[in-house]
């Protein structure tokens, strides 16, 4: 058998290949676009495909330094950080606190089946955590970020399995959201009270507050790039201290991120407290470019083949998060947040982002819009739910039952 080595350098290059060719893909199959499928998903599964023949057929090895893949993890997770803002969860008030609640209920609910699933079939447990919020609520990006862990924690596969259930979560979250929405309205009845002047003016307050008028420059783009790199270089010095910490005979083990994360978050709320404006514009850029570049090489060591073993459990615990998702957005989601068209155009919403992420969901509720009227409430809660709090709270408890277990 062939064996190739790619060293880091090597690595990250094929990494950014992967990203454009799967942006060039999803422009030209309408079907990835619709159920938002990120292009660095498809260039990297593409490869990771290919690997797996050259490996099966024994034609070819390929092996891969992955040193700067963990450098655009931490980066990204940074910008995660910093967009974590108490005072746009007081200033949201109850819905976003009733939302955010909720969601945070949902992630061991999906723990616990996800684990017990695998445990019926005799596999490991930590398995189904990542068939778990590791994948559903967490996307794509904690799925490829939490796969390592999980094999260092002794689960063989742990990588691959998180990352075929968030690819499967995007899908089934598109799907499930915009009929449950509509069976909802048309059993109720419900209808929008809102005009479509009303939202515009409240999505451009939302938009305008959101990038703070800021203009991407060479000046936000560097100041954005040092308060990337002085978080995660403090931050991993936290994540050693959180790792030194022992109660009893208990030991804890974080992911190298979670410090970056938190010292942002400090930084992003010191300086609200402070009216110092920060280059968010600019740290979402290098976001998205970290992310992008991390998750094409992520997708791109994928050993596919470790799948095999692990096919029947899997299908069984994916159908199974399916059907409690459902319940859990038609019955508790709805329910909770009002019993009225808000709550039904927020329970498409809650699907998209509980199974996959938030651009999902934010394409459910453009469908429940467009047909059946505004909804701004729904507008202004999922997005600063989804894309604001929900991430980190996935981590935080992710961590904690990896501890656990």
């Amino acid at each position: 058998m062939l064996e190739i080595s790619l060293n880091m350098y090597h690595a990250v290059a094929l990494g950014a290949f992967l990203f454009w060719l799967g942006g060039v893909i999803t422009s030209k199959i309408s079907l990835l676009n619709r159920y938002c499928i990120p292009a660095p998903l498809v260039g990297g599964l593409c490869f990771s495909i290919v690997n797996c023949i050259l490996y099966s057929t024994g034609a070819a090895s390929i092996t891969f330094d992955d040193t700067l893949q963990s450098v655009f993890m931490i980066m990204f997770f940074t910008t995660v950080g910093f967009t974590v803002s108490i005072p746009a969860l007081l200033k949201g008030g109850k819905a976003v606190l009733l939302c955010l609640l909720v969601a945070v209920v949902m992630i061991p609910v999906q723990n616990f089946l996800g684990g017990g699933v695998m445990a019926l079939f005799g596999k490991d447990p930590l398995l189904g955590i990542g068939c778990g919020s590791i994948a559903l609520v967490g996307g794509p990006g904690t799925a490829a970020a939490y796969g390592p862990e999980l094999e260092a924690a002794g689960a063989v596969g742990g990588s691959v399995v998180s990352i075929a259930a968030a690819t499967f979560g995007l899908v089934a979250g598109s799907l499930m959201g915009g009929p449950t929405a509509r069976s909802i309205i048309q059993r109720y009845n419900l209808t929008s009270t809102e005009n479509d002047s009303e939202v515009m003016e409240l999505s451009d307050e939302t938009a305008e507050e959101k990038a703070r008028a800021e203009r991407v420059d060479t000046d936000s783009f560097t100041n954005a790039a040092i308060l990337l790199i002085v978080a995660s270089g403090i931050g991993t010095l936290l994540t050693a201290l959180f790792n030194a910490i022992k109660i009893g005979p208990f030991t804890f083990t974080f992911p190298t991120y979670i410090g970056a994360m938190v010292i942002a978050a400090i930084i992003r709320n010191f300086c609200d407290s402070k009216r110092i404006i920060l280059p968010s514009t600019a740290i979402d850029i290098w976001g998205s470019v970290s992310l992008s570049i991390f998750l094409a090489i992520a997708l791109m060591t994928l050993k596919l083949w470790e799948l095999a073993s692990l096919a029947v459990p899997m299908v069984v615990m994916l159908l199974a998060q399916t059907v409690l998702m459902f319940f859990f957005a038609r019955f508790v989601v709805f329910n909770v947040m009002g019993r009225d068209y808000e709550a039904a155009v927020m329970t498409s919403a809650f699907c998209g982002f509980g199974m996959g992420a938030t651009p999902n969901a934010m394409a459910n509720m453009q469908a429940i819009t467009q047909k059946y009227g505004p909804a701004p409430t729904a507008y202004f809660v999922v997005p600063l739910v989804g894309s604001l709090f929900i991430d980190f709270m996935n981590t935080i408890i992710i961590t904690s039952f990896l501890n656990l277990l």
